[in-house]
């Protein structure tokens, strides 16, 4: 009797899938470009270096948990701060503009209002804490 040959089953061999995965995890680590976010720049001032503001050369700029923005307890649109801001910046150098949010406000309007300022030309940014 003539004996068939087997019939072997085509199969993909995986004995260097392993180390092909792990080359091509490096190359990815090796490559990849990680931007890190530097965040805003501010100048803190020195521990203890608390100093008594006139009422006249402070501007309070709330903003609350539904995200409205009140600038001294007046409601403005977050892109109207800067034309407020311009003029009494302009009459009032020592102007300082008071920030307090709210911990549950948004993270988005909170960098809004800093650049309206910024932009307005605000140096003196005084970020506080909400009553």
């Amino acid at each position: 009797m003539i004996r068939r040959p087997e019939r072997r089953m085509p199969e993909i061999p995986t004995a260097s899938l392993a180390d092909v995965a792990f080359l091509i995890l490096i190359f990815f680590l090796a490559t990849t470009n990680i931007d890190v976010e530097k965040g805003i720049r501010l100048t803190l001032p020195a521990k203890g270096a608390a100093t008594v503001v006139a009422r006249t050369d402070l501007v309070t700029l709330l903003i609350n948990p539904q995200g409205e923005i009140l600038l001294d307890e007046q409601e403005v649109a977050p892109a109207a701060i800067k034309d407020l801001l311009q003029p009494r910046l302009a009459a009032n150098p020592k102007l300082i503009v008071s920030v307090k949010a709210h911990p549950q406000a948004e993270y988005r309007i909170y960098l809004t209002v800093i650049d309206q300022i910024k932009q307005a030309g605000g140096r003196r940014i005084s970020i506080a804490e909400p009553d």
